[in-house]
């Protein structure tokens, strides 16, 4: 206690709306930091993932060396560089979209919807706090043990080390928007598993964590180059390659901020459908 008798403040004080989210992006980093075994573990899978991977692109390389326009360096760089974002965007789908969906099937939404805060926001800032946590947790290690065995491409500029930095969270937005719409089906679905696991599945294929999608091959790798789920991986990675250079850079980040205002907006405008006809699933 304070002279005055007036408590004295033991942490960080959040004020206004800004500092309220801070306050839950700072909450979801400590809650993720508190399972470290976990985190271990999902060291240990996404290194010797990556180095079982880097050793099928070795092959596939040494037949098409310049397989997508990447010499093997590249693709090795790329191989790891999705070990690391893997879980950092949660390529594979699930994360919150789960809980999100849990809540609306138990009626637990409804408490959400009470609070003087912006449902959206909310779970955006948790995310964010997530994925650096997950960045520094589960992103540094796997590239560096890449590093050390593969000659991996690494950027020669520090600008080109912001940019990727600048990408990657661009790269989480949109994955959050994706997840955000995912979650919010269950409003109308007594079972969302089944969206979920689809979800899962397009965020495989379409963000290059299977192969990237320069392979693909000519309306179908356009496309694909086109949709969401490139924000999330195949764009972060070409910049980190350095193959935007200049505009290029700007038309990058561009593309994925396009995508995640956009699906941004779309889940704001599905929200306010859904939030006008909450229906209690399961008590």
């Amino acid at each position: 206690m304070r002279a005055d008798g007036a408590p004295v403040p033991t942490g960080p004080t959040w004020t206004g709306p800004a500092g309220l989210y801070a306050a839950v992006a700072a909450g979801g980093f400590r809650r993720y930091a508190t399972y470290r075994v976990a985190t271990a573990a999902g060291v240990f899978t996404n290194t010797v993932f990556g180095f079982i991977v880097a050793y099928t692109y070795l092959a596939l390389w040494d037949q098409r060396p310049h397989l997508g326009g990447y010499d093997a360096s590249q693709a090795l760089t790329f191989v790891w560089l999705g070990q690391a974002l893997l879980a950092t965007v949660s390529l594979m789908g699930g994360g919150f979209a789960d809980e999100l969906q849990d809540r609306i099937r138990s009626g637990d939404i409804a408490v959400d919807l009470y609070r003087p805060v912006d449902l959206q926001l909310w779970w955006l800032a948790g995310e964010l706090g997530r994925a650096l946590f997950q960045l520094l947790g589960r992103g540094i290690l796997p590239m560096a043990f890449g590093a050390l065995v593969f000659d991996l491409t690494l950027p020669g500029s520090p600008l080109t080390w912001l940019w990727f930095l600048v990408s990657v969270a661009l790269a989480v937005c949109v994955g959050f928007t994706v997840r955000f719409l995912v979650g919010l089906s269950a409003f109308w679905l007594l079972d969302g598993s089944g969206v979920l696991m689809a979800s899962g599945l397009l965020g495989t294929f379409f963000s290059g964590i299977v192969l990237p999608l320069n392979v693909f091959p000519g309306a179908l790798g356009e496309v694909a180059r086109a949709l969401p789920w490139s924000a999330m991986l195949q764009v972060p990675a070409d910049v980190f390659l350095e193959e935007h250079r200049g505009l290029g850079v700007a038309r990058a980040l561009a593309f994925q901020a396009g995508w995640a205002a956009a699906l941004l907006a779309a889940g704001r405008a599905v929200q306010a459908v859904a939030t006008r006809r909450v229906v209690v699933q399961g008590g």
